[in-house]
């Protein structure tokens, strides 16, 4: 079978597989052998260090081995797992194998092999190693894509915090507003999902098969597993905040109490951040779309780039509609994984090891519409002449103004002799202006709306914009 991306069976790993390079050694099968050596490996050393008999501390020289199985673990490691899992038809007793394998010609660790795995159940193993890819996934991955978006947006809105555009609700001409505030209102609303995404703690468990450190006890009846197992979990990993080549923590947060699996409900509450900001994304994308259509904004041109196979003329807005059926996709699975993850028969059933493999389907979707929306505001070209033409045929948006105006000066039926003469109507300047010169209202106050136009006629929204 040939492994070219032209035979992938998912798009993630084919067509687009060129950019999902940054994902891919975190959210793959590989990435998650590698977090599985890593737990294993982080929680022999700490037995080292717990003070047993049985198993005196490592010495330098060993520790730097283990932790250089983890640093410098390779795709050829992952596959020699693969191969001892054909015999065992067990993944995690195929990483304990593949462990006990590197000990070989070393007499101190040979001598220690059987506290590989000690007490664990393998789910002490995959949660641990899911939240470690999470947390990988997203600070990597996620929140600098997230966080370039939101650059480029608070870019735009300050470049476009002056320039007039008419506004549309239910499709209709509304009172203006400007491009950069209607940008700002979109990087405001990113911040505050970014800020949950980047606030769910990473949780994961290593309490054995049923949460209660039974086999655990059995061997060290006076032992607090407890407090070691946190220790374990959320001392900092090596080259973590000044951590040293040595150090065997994993830098995640203690869930104290659960069943077999972590209940995953950190999870869901990642899940639907993530979900809850691409939902903001899709409406990002559909405005803009609706701009390109309005001719408000053009898109740069790339050489040898064709827009339709028949009509040579087409600039297709293609990246925005790619970020905007990827981010569909992504919210599908991940909305499913939310509700399904934290779901589980009894003490525990398999459903959500099946589930949770698709984790990276539903980041890599994400990632690659961060990735078409970031190269689509990239092409944008605002046409300030398009904005203009729109807000000089739409005089009716004056209607607004004029009659608060009206009413604040007592005007009896201000908003009903406007209607009156807007609505359904196509309205002119000249229009307009007459009745004004007719109204009962100080002269000074008829000059100001004299000299309101459709493009001035914006609020505070420029230092809304600004203020962004």
């Amino acid at each position: 079978m040939t492994t070219s991306p032209i035979s992938a069976l998912s798009p993630l790993d084919g067509r687009y597989a060129n950019k999902l390079n940054a994902l891919r050694p975190l959210m793959s099968e590989q990435g998650y052998m590698h977090r599985r050596v890593q737990v294993e490996l982080a929680w022999f050393i700490a037995l080292s260090d717990a003070g047993f008999e049985e198993f005196k501390p490592l010495s330098l020289g060993a520790r730097r081995y283990l932790t250089d199985l983890v640093s410098q673990f390779t795709e050829q490691d992952a596959l020699a797992i693969k191969e001892i899992e054909k015999t065992t038809n067990h993944d995690v007793k195929a990483v304990e194998y593949w462990i006990k394998s590197k000990f070989k010609d070393r007499p101190e660790l040979e001598a220690a092999s059987e506290f590989v795995h000690f007490a664990c159940t393998s789910e002490d193993i995959n949660n641990t190693s899911h939240a470690l890819q999470l947390k990988g996934a997203r600070q990597q991955v996620v929140l600098p894509a997230l966080d370039q978006i939101i650059d480029q947006l608070r870019s735009m809105a300050h470049a476009y915090a002056a320039v007039p555009m008419l506004s549309r609700t239910h499709g209709q001409t509304a009172s203006p507003t400007t491009v950069g505030k209607e940008l700002a209102n979109v990087v405001i609303r990113l911040r505050g999902t970014r800020e949950k995404i980047a606030s769910v703690p990473m949780k994961a468990k290593m309490n054995g098969a049923v949460g209660n450190y039974n086999a655990h006890l059995s061997a060290w009846p006076d032992f607090d597993w407890e407090a070691f197992s946190k220790a374990v979990i959320e001392t900092p990993e090596a080259h973590e905040d000044g951590a040293s080549d040595e150090q065997w923590g994993l830098g995640l947060s203690f869930q104290p109490y659960s069943i077999q699996i972590e209940p995953h409900d950190y999870m869901a509450e990642l899940f639907d951040a993530v979900a809850r900001t691409n939902t903001i994304l899709i409406d990002l994308s559909r405005d803009i779309w609706g701009y390109v259509s309005l001719g408000y904004f053009k898109q740069r041109l790339k050489a040898g780039e064709i827009g339709s196979s028949t009509m040579p003329h087409k600039v297709n807005p293609i990246d925005f509609e790619n970020a905007e059926g990827n981010l569909g996709l992504a919210n599908a699975v991940l909305k499913h994984l939310s509700e399904k993850l934290p779901i589980s028969r009894w003490q525990r059933d398999l459903t959500d090891s099946t589930v949770l493999r698709n984790m990276g389907v539903a980041l890599g979707y994400s990632a690659l519409a961060y990735a078409s929306l970031m190269t689509g505001l990239k092409k944008l070209e605002l046409n300030e002449e398009a904005l203009s033409q729109d807000l000089d045929a739409s005089w009716e948006v004056l209607a607004e103004p004029i009659q608060t105006v009206m009413r604040r000066y007592g005007v009896q039926g201000a908003y009903e002799k406007l209607k009156e003469v807007t609505r359904g109507k196509t309205v002119t300047a000249e229009a307009l202006h007459g009745l004004i010169r007719e109204l009962e209202i100080p002269q000074a106050e008829k000059a100001r709306l004299l000299a309101m136009t459709p493009g001035s006629y914006i609020g505070k929204a420029v230092e809304l914009a600004k203020r962004v």
